[in-house]
Order: C-alpha cells, then structure tokens, then sequence
C-alpha cells in the first residue's frame, strides 16, 4: 500500500464507532494460517486458544478497539454444503466471539437477489471501505488491499453489508452443512 494510505491495523487503532468485515469465498490460502489449516486438516484439531501466538494479536488489536466503544461485525457468506476451509473457519470463529466481534453466517443461496461488492471488505466508522483482493486460489493479490473514501462506494458497501447482516445466521445458531 501507498504510503500515505493507512495500514488495517492503524484504520482498526483508529476506528471509534464500527469496524464490519464481509467476506464471501469459500476457500482462502493466505500464508498466515497456511500451517495452522494444514495441521486441522490432518488433526481435525483448531487452536482456539485466545491466547496462543497464532490468536494473541489479532484478539488484543479487536478488544482493545470493543473497549473503546467500537462494534465490531463479520458476516460471511458460504456455499453450502460448506468447503474444508469454512469448516476450519467455523471451527475457531469462538476465538472472533471471545475477542468481542459479532459473527454472522448467510447461506449463499440466501443472498442471490442481494447486490454484493466484487470483493471482500472492511467498512471504518462507515467512512472507508478497505477491500481485500484475492487471486484465485486465495492468495493475496497485487495490491491486496485498495481504501476507498468515496461516500457513494460506502454507502453502496455499507448498505450490501447491512442487507448480509439482516439475513445472516448468528454463529452460535448456524449449523455446518
């Protein structure tokens, strides 16, 4: 990213009302969880310690940002019958819950007569929309990250993700099928 774009990490220090994160594929193959998805795919076993090093930041950086008033929301759109890779998300989202955020779950063919981004995203304080490019496969792409400020993207993203939400199954609801 440009320099003077802020990082995820500084946009989630900084937010101060909401932080909503929408992700809709069904397989990612980002090299931060490669090994842990190896290992639940051999052992059927998911660290879902908050506090382990693979968790630790990640449930610090949301805390610390639920402490200061911020609402932070996933929903997550799935195919169904769901991949290996929503089954291992599923199995650790517990660790998102612990840390704070707001966990939903939308069968796709829930969402056909939606009008959804063309990609995964965060929405800041509903003032920036930070989408999140994958290739293909899953891996990040070049880029993988664009901010938007622009109010008619927002709003155009603020209301999909809303629209997501309203539908979405609470995680401690949904059933893996």
């Amino acid at each position: 990213m440009p320099q003077n774009v802020p990082s995820f990490d500084e946009l989630m220090e900084t937010a101060q009302r909401s932080a909503v994160h929408l992700e809709m594929r069904d397989q990612y193959a980002v090299g931060d969880e490669a090994d842990d998805f190896s290992d639940w795919l051999r052992t059927g076993h998911r660290d879902a310690d908050p506090a382990s090093e693979y968790w630790a930041p990640w449930v610090d950086m949301v805390s610390r940002a639920v402490a200061r008033g911020v609402v932070v929301r996933r929903a997550r759109i799935v195919s169904e019958p769901v991949t290996d890779y929503i089954r291992y998300e599923h199995a650790g989202t517990v660790v998102n819950v612990v840390a704070g955020e707001q966990v939903r779950w939308l069968p796709r063919r829930r969402a056909v007569d939606l009008i959804l981004p063309g990609a995964d995203l965060w929405i800041f304080d509903g003032s920036q929309v930070l989408f999140n490019h994958f290739t293909g496969v899953g891996n990040w792409g070049e880029p993988p990250m664009e901010l938007r400020t622009e109010p008619g993207i927002v709003k155009q993203c603020s209301d999909a993700f809303e629209a997501v939400w309203e539908r979405a199954v609470p995680h401690d609801e949904y059933e893996i099928h």
